[in-house]
C-alpha cells in the first residue's frame, strides 16, 4: 500500500505541460542521393523520395503506421506535392547526373486531413486552435509497474497526465489534443497498446 502512494506522489512530480506546443508543427527533413540520366530527373526523383519519407516520418504520429506506408507507396507524385506547403534546400550538390541534398518540408495540415479522409485513414492531427482534451482510458495488467511507467512517459515528454481517476489496475486521464500524437509514440515505444475510441484513446499493457 505504501509504494503505491509513492507512486500516486509520482504523478505530481516534475511533470509539466508545454502549452506552448498547442499549434501542431509538421516539419521534416530527409537526406537524399539520386542518381538518374540526368541532374534535372534525378533531382525530380530526390524531390518525391524526400517527399514521401517526410511525409511517412512525419505524421507516423498522428495515423496507422501500416495505412500511411501503404498509401503513401502507392501515391501519385501528384497528390503528395499538394500536401506540401514549403520546402528549403540545404548541402546541394549537382553534377551531370546526380543530386544529393538535405530537403526540408512542411506539411500543410488541412491538405492533409483532406488526404486522409480521400484515403479512408483515421488521424488525430491537431488543428491548432483547438485547446479541447482527450479521455484516455488506461488498463493494467500490473498496476505498481505499469503506472510508474506512465509517470516516467510522461515525464519524458513533459506531459500532465491529468490523472481524473485512478485504482490498482486502471485509471482515467484527459490530456490535451496536442500532445496526442508524442503520447501514442511513447507509449508505442514503451510496448504499450493503444485504439482509437470514438475520439478518445484506450490502452492497456
Amino acid at each position: 500500500m505504501n509504494m503505491w502512494k509513492s507512486f500516486l506522489c509520482g504523478l505530481g512530480m516534475g511533470v509539466m505541460l508545454n502549452l506552448s506546443a498547442l499549434a501542431v508543427d509538421l516539419v521534416g527533413s530527409a537526406s537524399v542521393n539520386v542518381t538518374s540520366d540526368t541532374a534535372a530527373t534525378a533531382k525530380d526523383m530526390a524531390f518525391d523520395e524526400a517527399r514521401r519519407q517526410i511525409i511517412a516520418d512525419v505524421m507516423r504520429q498522428y495515423v496507422d503506421v501500416d495505412a500511411l506506408g501503404n498509401a503513401v507507396k502507392n501515391a501519385k507524385r501528384s497528390e503528395l506535392t499538394k500536401l506540401i506547403s514549403a520546402s528549403s534546400i540545404g548541402g546541394e550538390q549537382v553534377s551531370d547526373t546526380t543530386y544529393s541534398a538535405q530537403i526540408a518540408m512542411t506539411i500543410d495540415a488541412d491538405a492533409m486531413r483532406g488526404w486522409l479522409a480521400e484515403q479512408n485513414i483515421q488521424h488525430w492531427i491537431p488543428d491548432g486552435t483547438n485547446t479541447d482534451v482527450f479521455v484516455v482510458d488506461v488498463k493494467m495488467s500490473d498496476g505498481l509497474k505499469n503506472w510508474g511507467q506512465l509517470i516516467q512517459i510522461a515525464q519524458s515528454e513533459k506531459i500532465d497526465l491529468g490523472t481524473k481517476f485512478l485504482t490498482r489496475d486502471s485509471a482515467t486521464l484527459e490530456l490535451p489534443r496536442s500532445v496526442r500524437g508524442r503520447f501514442t509514440i511513447a507509449l508505442r515505444e514503451a510496448g504499450w497498446h493503444y485504439a482509437n475510441q470514438d475520439g478518445n484513446l484506450k490502452i492497456w499493457k
